[in-house]
């Protein structure tokens, strides 16, 4: 446990104030209507809802998840989530716009603008409700697992005091403020968390135990850590970290926010953007800063620990009253940051709150909406006044905020969780990006990839099946334990494409209506194109190129421009000065490529 000085006190406690503050500024007007509360009335500017999804997975649990794979897997173990980035960069360059044109609240309701009946409308109330509620409370209660963590070893407070100190503030403002108060008091908690992250790593890699860089980078228990790629001789090792998330992970899979296709609070934030341009503009400046910039921070401070406490039995031994449910490698983060003085202290504190409070009042307000717009008002009560709408909004708020504080209590780490939510979303990502551009899907495909997901996950992860198929961590099966995820993958695949044969097609009217309002254009829509046409109807309001090749062109050059960023940093920071300029004279090609292609797809010229 650390000692906190009154300079440190006085951090944190402003920080809390500003928050609070903010949130009550706004209060009034986002009570006006449930737009308000949820979206802001739609005019929203590319760069602040840009840091507000930074900010939003700028999460407590996001360093401890870092240090947890950097200890274990090393440096390029990260790439389980790096490769997310081609998923965002899709959202970015194809399906930003779309979403802003097809003006729903929710992505939920989309369910009811492109599938029609009772399929979609049980598909849209048991998705809010899946989501909103069951995803959404395993997501936070990963966040509030890490507060409890950062609690115990920086300050000695029990699970419950932090729960109750930081879970109040926040729900207060995220109650009150709505999503005007968590975008606007995001912008506060980016800054804060990042000068942070940067002045933690800076004074943890000059701790004398650490010796500075050359230190650091020399160390028997580091060196074999650092690498950005994988082993390419370890085969499993190679398959594991970088081939199934390159080849297999980023499209197939569900995870809030990096959803295929774009979803969750990502597209939250899109909807509430003023335009088709601040909602591409907002969703880029979103991936940059997730991807290139925040991530060396929180491996600098992760590889510094592996000097300092090289197992779990020397975090233990410095810190002796952790319950020994919550030890695990996810808490070297945390351990580090009690070597900070008075002062950067305070600054650190505050920003790890700043991470806890920002993420949770996003998913506070994310799954409230989903719960009021998409169950309440579609199914409990549809005559519901906007004034009702709204206190039905900041009772959900408050319950998300008490279930998912009650399950923190219970789990013990954030990587395990990581791991669930993935392997439960395996499989359906294909939907959501085939969904916008491929008319014959219809609300059973979702369906019966939903279900068949986590089924399938749950046969092959926590039954005998699993360990004959693929074995454990002690024992091998039948199955090389790598191909889990891409088994489930491809079991999904079949069931969902199967049913979606086996199944009538969406009527022409839901299609049409759908096309008319998104205009997706694309091959997969030119059979629905034909048949308006013989009915004398025209769906196509604008008449340009199909912009979709041109997004992925775009989505490919982003990923050289924002992974060259990321690795030359690295380079840079190792030392490493060739790579590090090769690195930097390619970036910077591909960024003066990068901003051609979008004045493209921004003016539509192609």
């Amino acid at each position: 446990m650390v000692v906190l000085e009154n300079l440190d006190y006085a951090i944190i406690i402003g920080f809390f104030a500003i928050t609070l503050i903010i949130g009550l500024m706004v209060a009034k007007k986002s009570g006006k209507s449930s737009a308000e509360y949820f979206l802001s009335g739609r005019n929203m500017p590319w760069w602040l809802l840009g840091i507000s999804m930074v900010a939003t997975t700028f999460s407590t649990d996001t360093p401890n998840l870092v240090t947890d794979i950097v200890r274990n897997q090393g440096v390029s173990g990260n790439w389980v989530w790096w490769a997310f980035l081609i998923t965002g960069l899709l959202t970015v360059f194809v399906y930003a716009k779309l979403w802003r044109k097809s003006e729903v609240t929710t992505d939920i309701e989309f369910y009811e603008l492109r599938y029609g009946g009772k399929p979609a409308r049980f598909l849209r109330g048991f998705r809010a409700v899946y989501l909103g509620v069951i995803f959404n409370v395993l997501a936070m209660s990963a966040v509030t697992l890490a507060a409890i963590k950062i609690g115990q070893i920086m300050l000695g407070l029990s699970p419950l005091e932090t729960i109750g100190y930081a879970g109040l503030v926040t729900v207060i403002f995220s109650t009150v403020g709505g999503f005007k108060g968590v975008v606007y008091t995001d912008f506060i908690l980016f800054f804060a968390a990042m000068a942070g992250g940067i002045g933690a790593a800076w004074y943890c890699v000059n701790l004398p135990e650490v010796g500075g860089m050359s230190g650091l980078l020399s160390h028997a228990e580091v060196i074999d850590k650092i690498n950005i790629m994988p082993d390419f001789n370890d085969t499993a090792t190679l398959v594991t970290l970088l081939i199934i998330p390159l080849a297999v992970q980023w499209w197939s899979a569900w995870y809030p926010g990096a959803e295929p296709g774009g979803g969750g609070y990502i597209a939250q934030r899109m909807l509430a953007a003023k335009d088709e341009n601040h909602a591409i503009g907002a969703t880029f400046f979103f991936n940059a800063l997730h991807y290139a910039l925040r991530p060396w921070p929180w491996i600098l401070v992760a590889l510094s620990s592996l000097i300092i406490y090289p197992d779990i039995a020397s975090i233990h031994e410095a810190f002796p009253n952790i319950v020994e449910s919550k030890l695990g490698d996810d808490l070297a983060y945390s351990a580090m940051l009690t070597k900070l003085p008075a002062g950067l202290l305070g600054l650190v504190m505050a920003s790890l709150i700043a991470a806890y409070m920002s993420t949770i009042s996003t998913h506070l307000n994310w799954g409230s909406s989903y719960v009021v717009n998409d169950f309440y008002a579609r199914y409990i009560k549809p005559e519901a006044s906007q004034k009702e709408l709204v206190n039905a909004g900041r009772i959900s708020t408050v319950l998300l905020m008490i279930i998912s504080s009650a399950l923190a209590l219970i789990l013990t780490n954030a990587y395990q969780l990581f791991n669930i939510i993935l392997m439960f979303g395996a499989g359906t990502g294909l939907i959501f990006i085939l969904r916008w551009f491929w008319w014959r899907i219809n609300a059973w495909s979702e369906i019966s990839a939903m279900f068949s997901s986590g089924i399938i996950s749950i046969l092959f992860n926590f039954t005998s099946l699993g360990v004959v198929l693929f074995g454990t961590a002690e024992a091998d099966g039948i199955l090389p334990f790598w191909s889990t995820y891409p088994m489930i993958v491809l079991l999904t695949t079949i069931v969902w494409l199967s049913v979606t044969f086996l199944t009538p097609p969406e009527t022409e009217r839901t299609l049409f209506d759908f096309y008319k309002r998104t205009q997706p254009g694309g091959p997969g829509w030119e059979r629905i194109l034909a048949e308006a046409q013989l009915q004398g109807k025209n769906l196509v309001t604008k008449t340009q190129k199909w912009s979709v090749p041109a997004g992925i062109l775009a989505t490919l050059v982003g990923c050289i421009t924002i992974y060259g960023a990321l690795f030359s940093t690295g380079y840079w920071i190792y030392g490493f000065y060739t790579q590090a300029g090769i690195l930097t004279v390619l970036t910077l090609i591909a960024t003066v490529v990068l901003v051609k292609l979008w004045q493209r797809i921004k003016t539509r010229v192609f």
